[in-house]
């Protein structure tokens, strides 16, 4: 589920970005959530919490199956239980899902770096409207050629 439209995924799980999270933002991770409920919501906080949102659910992955290698490697263990088999593929899911930690964040990482400071985020942007002063004659300028059209011969 995306931010801003029902419950936000990873919500309440904790993710190693919070803390910057929070620094960058001001405030603590569930009340940026609630914030990014709003209609007024910056985009930023939208993305930053969606990245943080899949960073929490990987950084779980990753320690299910951290957990799940401990469990089997416990040397209390039967050592005819193991099997090599399952721990390639352990192996396997840990890489995929270090992978995609790392990538993760990377990306919140770089968003929060290359955004602006918290008091200049509260401030309206204000835009200037140019307008032409002048006009040119219709013969001044050549008229555009209509995409496609053939050109007419010379004699």
């Amino acid at each position: 589920m995306a931010v801003g439209k029902g419950r936000p995924m990873s919500r309440h799980k904790a993710s190693t970005m919070d803390a910057d999270l929070q620094k960058v933002f001001g405030k603590p991770v569930l009340e940026l959530y609630e914030a990014a409920a709003g209609h007024d919501a910056s985009p930023a906080l939208a993305r930053a919490l969606e990245l943080r949102s899949f960073l929490a659910l990987t950084e779980e992955q990753v320690a299910r199956v951290r957990d799940r290698v401990h469990a089997d490697m416990d040397p209390d263990r039967n050592m005819g239980e193991l099997s090599a088999d399952k721990l390639r593929f352990d192996a396997q899911w840990l890489d995929a899902a270090l992978k995609a930690r790392d990538g993760y964040r990377a990306a919140l990482g770089e968003l929060l770096r290359t955004m602006p400071p918290p008091a200049q985020q509260a401030r309206p942007v204000r835009t200037v409207q140019l307008r032409a002063t002048a006009t040119l004659p219709p013969s001044a300028a050549p008229a555009p050629q209509r995409a496609g059209a053939a050109r007419a011969r010379r004699p």
